[in-house]
């Protein structure tokens, strides 16, 4: 494409058409690289189609675009990704936070509305995507957030302080093993790996770039979720809760979990396409 049709309006449509093959939203991931190459917002484009990009710019939209073609993930690409409405900082050394996970945040904030003063663990947190958007919705919630990946938990942290969400507490912990033997919580909420490590998805879309130690899990995916399980009733408080994103082929699966180590009322919530995606149980603790 030539550098003298390089209006945003022309460039946002030759972006789409070479990436209608390659992605399921061409239109919005071309306007997204035009936004991130010019340092503006979508409704930029609308407002002035006609605006030519320079020669820096123009090169670099292809860049990206070039980049996007190969299948690499808008959030990498661009380095941000929106969850709850919280504007995150991502890398690749972290999961990209997706609108499913939502739905855990969803559920616990309409089980414990208005509760106050809640003690809070956020498992494998990546970028800090469930616990900040916990912490953002009960400023009196203490937060504590961790992972075994130092990279992970630098960007979780620098997204706590950029959002200015203070009641998160960030540090490495390989699930509880930082967690004081003696520190007690209402909720435990986990996002762990559970893809199987044969499962074909491991190869298409955007998981082909995301780290494989966040995604895949022996045991057909369940044994991080086994030990997650176990371990989490030394940290309960008397009938705490505790929350567990799993594959939508798991749901079963993951309630004799929590069912067979003694939790009670084990049961699972669907996600936003009607999948099985959350389950939670509760432990007493007598």
């Amino acid at each position: 494409m030539s550098i003298s049709v390089s209006s945003i309006a022309e460039l946002s449509e030759y972006g789409k058409q070479q990436l209608l093959s390659h992605s399921d939203s061409a239109q919005l991931d071309s306007n997204i690289l035009l936004c991130h190459v010019i340092n503006k917002d979508l409704s930029y484009l609308y407002t002035w189609p006609e605006k030519k990009l320079s020669l820096n710019e123009y090169e670099k939209f292809i860049e990206l675009l070039n980049r996007r073609i190969e299948g690499e993930p808008i959030a990498y690409i661009v380095g941000i990704k929106e969850f709850w409405s919280l504007p995150l900082l991502v890398s690749p050394a972290t999961l990209i936070p997706r609108p499913d996970t939502e739905t855990l945040v969803e559920l616990v904030l309409e089980l414990f509305q208005g509760q106050k003063n809640f003690d809070c663990l956020d498992l494998g947190t990546g970028t800090g995507a469930i616990a900040l958007a916990l912490a953002s919705e009960n400023t009196s919630w203490k937060v504590d957030a961790v992972d075994f990946n130092d990279e992970a938990v630098s960007l979780a942290k620098l997204n706590a302080e950029r959002l200015k969400i203070a009641n998160v507490n960030v540090f490495q912990s390989n699930w509880y093993s930082n967690v004081a033997n003696e520190k007690k919580y209402n909720i435990i909420v986990t996002n762990p790996p559970y893809i199987d490590e044969h499962d074909q998805h491991l190869a298409q879309g955007d998981v082909r770039f995301e780290p494989k130690s966040a995604l895949v899990a022996q045991e057909q995916g369940l044994s991080d979720i086994k030990v997650i399980v176990e371990n989490a009733k030394q940290h309960l408080k008397p009938n705490g809760s505790l929350f567990i994103e799993h594959g939508f082929e798991q749901g079963v699966l993951v309630c004799d979990i929590l069912s067979g180590f003694g939790y009670q009322n084990a049961q699972t919530v669907t996600d936003l396409n009607g999948q099985d995606r959350i389950s939670w149980a509760v432990y007493s603790n007598e």
